[in-house]
């Protein structure tokens, strides 16, 4: 069995979160090239969190609706990014909630995700609001701890390359 296999022989995934973050590009290029050094697979994950236009019925699912359509653009975007770095399509999921708790949740639910995969903001006012929140709080992986890999949003295409060979 190889290091990236699980004892059925299914691949290990490498989970990246969609979003419109800069670094959040730059984790599915790293992702990409690292599963395919790897032989291993990348699941990204769109969130669309909830609006918060409970008691305005049509105004909430216009808000959910146009947040999908975003959400499946993105999810499009990232597709093609990864599948340039590791010439093979990834898993594409979209869920709604809050980030934490979709992203815990998912973990649970799917034994091969076996790494995390985040952006960390360039931007003075800090690493982001999930690599802030994974620092404060570690526990919000759930009962199934996963290792994260961070990767810097100041760091260039080139750099990465020259990591993941």
């Amino acid at each position: 069995m190889s290091e990236t296999s699980s004892a059925n022989g299914d691949r290990i995934k490498f989970l990246v979160i969609a979003s419109d973050a800069p670094e959040a590009r730059l984790a599915a290029f790293f992702a990409g090239r690292r599963a395919k050094r790897s032989n291993a697979k990348v699941a990204l994950l769109a969130i669309i969190e909830p609006p918060e236009f409970g008691h305005w019925a049509t105004v909430a699912e216009t808000m959910r609706a146009e947040a999908e359509e975003k959400a499946e653009t993105l999810l499009h975007e990232f597709a093609a990014e990864v599948k340039a770095q590791s010439g093979e399509d990834p898993e594409t999921l979209i869920r709604e909630g809050e980030v934490v708790d979709e992203i815990s949740r998912l973990i649970e639910e799917d034994p091969l995700i076996s790494i995390l995969v985040l952006g960390a903001s360039a931007k003075a006012e800090g690493p982001g609001p999930l690599v802030a929140s994974l620092a404060k709080k570690p526990a919000y992986l759930g009962g199934r701890p996963i290792p994260v890999t961070v990767v810097p949003g100041a760091m260039t295409r080139d750099e990465l390359r020259r990591l993941t060979g």
